[in-house]
């Protein structure tokens, strides 16, 4: 028997079950702005063409395919943590906070809540933790592409709050723009200031 064999074994995801939830971040490694999840119900063998991870999508496409999950789904809600609260809990724990916050907001109680990842919130369903769950679980890929499409959305807006960072284009992420506007302006309040290149531009 192969060494890896009995990994790929314990690796097999059990059926997802009728009416549980998948729930997915977007935002967790930019200097600025919100960490912002998704957490949606889908119906039963629902199938949705181009349905995959949102970081392998092009923007048009995520647009697309955002409003059809919406248009499909029995139930789906955004929840958001803030800059200062990520500087005040850490990303991880704001990430579990965005993710509750979702799920508290929709209008059905899911069966079961399975997430992206390594770690799931708190929640009084069971949940599971599925590491690539956005290329593996298509209640999970679905989320991603919610989240990302609406934190994206976000980040546009606070662009006419903030310019000059050019938010709007790299979305808070750590570019070399971005950087160089960092060090022209400063940082703004909406950046993450528990972030190291951030920290080391405060007074």
């Amino acid at each position: 028997m192969r060494p890896d064999f009995c990994y790929r074994v314990r690796d097999v995801l059990p059926e997802f079950p009728a009416g549980a939830c998948g729930v997915d971040e977007a935002g967790r490694g930019p200097l600025a702005g919100p960490v912002l999840a998704a957490a949606l119900i889908l119906p039963a063998g629902v199938e949705l063409e181009g349905l995959r991870d949102s970081k392998l999508l092009s923007a048009s496409q995520r647009t697309r395919l955002a409003a059809e999950i919406k248009a499909v789904a029995l139930s789906w809600a955004i929840g958001e943590a803030s800059a200062p609260e990520i500087d005040a809990l850490n990303i991880l724990q704001a990430t579990l906070l965005a993710m509750q916050r979702a799920l508290a907001g929709l209008a059905q109680v899911p069966t079961e809540v399975w997430v992206d990842g390594l770690h799931a919130p708190s929640f009084f369903r069971p949940s599971r933790a599925v590491v690539k769950g956005d290329q593996r679980v298509v209640s999970i890929s679905a989320a991603s592409i919610l989240a990302k499409t609406a934190r994206d959305a976000h980040m546009i807006r606070l662009a006419d709050h903030y310019p000059g960072y050019g938010f709007e284009q790299h979305k808070g992420y750590a570019s070399a723009a971005h950087r160089a506007a960092l060090q022209h302006q400063g940082p703004c309040p909406e950046h993450r200031r528990s972030f190291a290149p951030v920290r080391a531009l405060l007074p």
